[in-house]
């Protein structure tokens, strides 16, 4: 599995502020129904099997809330969960504890969701020598976290935005003439940043290979193309496979020999993972 960097805990800090406040607003009505003096003993279990992320989320929700309240976890971020695993368990201020409880459940579901669903790309691909990676179709505000997620799931990190890497798309090159234009105009601006170039067929892979491009991302192309493309590259630049990638078609595309295959679905069509805090 790749190295999973942390997250910087003040990036984490700033997010669970702005869920906090959207949740809680200045007051939690419903929680003013417990004493303030009762203590609470919970415990967070997964309901389906998936696998970890988010854990420094929850535990920063509730601690913004009470410091004393203690969490003791069982699993770590990148593990994998089976139905009915215990997560973590949480003791403190019942008050607190149910104030925090859907900003802390609403970090670990979706990003766990994200973790998941590249665990099971990145399984499909485990034997073979391809990059599994993600791309900018990440929930606005959860860029960097989901991204995160990515790691955690098995899968490498694309560029993080438009400010650490070129990716000339289509409206690119047309707007700057043609694929020679756009490649040589960014190596100029540019220099030292690594040059992608989306193409969508076969003689914009020759232009895009003619310009020396870095990386080449061929867009939905047919199984046939991107074997035609792999063998016209001879290993000149890298080669990326993105566009209707699904689990179904993700092994086969991969044995086409190309280098890097992006998925979108890894950060935009998630389902939440079935977890629950109940008080014991």
């Amino acid at each position: 599995m790749p190295m999973i960097n942390p997250i910087p805990a003040e990036f984490i800090q700033s997010q669970v502020r702005l869920a906090l406040l959207e949740d809680v607003g200045q007051q939690d009505l419903t929680a003013d129904l417990i004493p303030l003096d009762s203590v609470a003993h919970a415990k967070l279990i997964s309901r389906e099997a998936g696998v970890l992320c988010g854990s420094d989320w929850l535990t920063t929700v509730f601690k913004s809330l009470d410091q004393s309240i203690e969490i003791t976890w069982f699993k770590q971020d990148g593990d994998v969960l089976a139905a009915n695993d215990t997560i973590c368990e949480i003791k403190g201020s019942a008050r607190h504890i149910l104030t925090g409880e859907r900003t802390a459940l609403n970090f670990l579901q979706t990003l766990s969701a994200t973790a998941s669903i590249t665990r099971q790309y990145a399984d499909a691909l485990s034997d073979l020598p391809v990059a599994l990676l993600d791309t900018r179709k990440t929930l606005p505000g959860y860029r960097m976290a989901q991204k995160y997620a990515v790691r955690c799931g098995g899968g490498v990190n694309h560029r993080f935005g438009l400010f650490d890497a070129i990716l000339i798309k289509e409206n690119h090159i047309q707007a700057a003439g043609n694929i020679g234009a756009a490649v040589l105009m960014a190596r100029n601006l540019h220099p030292g940043i690594s040059i992608e170039v989306e193409v969508e067929s076969l003689d914009e892979l020759a232009q895009a290979l003619a310009a020396q491009a870095d990386i080449i991302l061929l867009d939905n192309f047919s199984i046939e193309m991107l074997r035609q493309a792999v063998s016209t590259n001879q290993s000149q630049a890298l080669l990326e496979a993105s566009g209707g990638i699904s689990l179904d078609n993700i092994r086969t595309i991969a044995e086409t020999g190309v280098d890097r295959i992006s998925v979108g679905a890894l950060t935009k069509d998630i389902r939440a993972l079935d977890l629950s805090l109940r008080f014991i």
